[in-house]
């Protein structure tokens, strides 16, 4: 090994980027990565497939259920691990199925916006629960016509959000300090994968799936915080809550996942510099990896 790089493993939800970023890990001695954004919330472990080695992996188990977490605070904390890395000279293998948050880093966005300040936050969110979304429209429209460029007027969200944006600060450029970087996208039959996925929904409920959301309502989080936007979660409470039976809650997470992961194939189709990975044996999706790792690392 050459230069250390960082490396991003992305692909839908189940196609097994774990074990391929893992493996990368393994052979190339690379410190691990996290970049989906319900695993950084602490106590959301079985319905957001965290790593079973929870420990090898950094940006994990970082805010409550209950605190808002987004691009800029990821990217923040991911430039400073990987400078630390660059330093001691490692790779870094970064892995999850946020796509924006992979783009983001791998792509050295230049237009990044600083997380709000909590005070704007709130100031918003009370906006919101006195006046709905024609109040945050009205806070809108006495900001610059390009805060509301191309932003959705419906979703109080994205509405919300685009007041941050021009309230917040200027825009922060991401730079990474790894010069070489690849990503690689795997693909899985359209078929296999939704039978891993509803194989996987199946496990994570006999896991204890529904014993773990019922111990964070246990300690009073609520359905509509931020963590619980993770596919399954409100439908696991909603059957806590004797609103449907099992069975139901089983079918609807996997419709969402499947719903969500179709959402991923066609983020990759339109994701830039992505090398795919043939379908294969994780064996062969990791020798294929490697194959690609060597021949950048010839390039001068």
């Amino acid at each position: 090994m050459q230069a250390p790089l960082l490396i991003a493993v992305m692909g839908p939800t189940a196609s097994g980027k774990t074990d391929l970023a893992e493996a990368l890990a393994d052979r190339l001695d690379a410190a691990l990565l996290n970049a989906d954004a319900f695993q950084v919330y602490r106590g959301l472990d079985i319905g957001t497939a965290k790593p079973a080695q929870r420990e090898r992996y950094r940006l994990l188990d970082l805010v409550e259920p209950s605190e808002p977490f987004g691009l800029g605070e990821w990217v923040r904390l991911a430039q400073t691990e990987l400078e630390a890395l660059h330093a001691q000279g490692r790779s870094a293998v970064v892995v999850g199925g946020t796509g924006l948050y992979l783009r983001a880093l791998c792509e050295e966005y230049d237009a990044l916006h600083p997380t709000p300040p909590p005070e704007l936050r709130e100031a918003l969110a009370t906006l919101e629960s006195e006046g709905g979304l024609p109040a945050l429209l009205a806070r809108l429209a006495e900001l610059p016509p390009e805060a509301g460029a191309g932003v959705d007027l419906r979703n109080p969200q994205r509405v919300r959000r685009a007041i941050e944006k021009a309230l917040g600060g200027p825009p922060i450029p991401v730079r990474t300090p790894y010069a070489k970087r690849l990503k690689f996208g795997l693909c899985v039959e359209r078929r296999n994968l939704s039978q891993r996925i509803e194989e996987r929904t199946a496990t994570m409920l006999k896991d204890g799936w529904v014993d773990e959301v019922a111990t964070l309502r246990a300690r009073g989080f609520r359905p509509d915080d931020p963590g619980f936007r993770a596919i399954g979660y409100r439908h696991v409470w909603s059957y806590l809550e004797g609103v449907w039976g099992l069975s139901e809650t089983l079918d609807r997470t996997v419709t969402e996942t499947l719903q969500y992961a179709k959402r991923q194939e066609t983020w990759l189709r339109k994701e830039p510099n992505l090398i795919p990975l043939p379908q294969g044996s994780a064996k062969e999706r990791l020798e294929s990896a490697i194959r690609r790792i060597f021949v950048l690392n010839e390039e001068v």
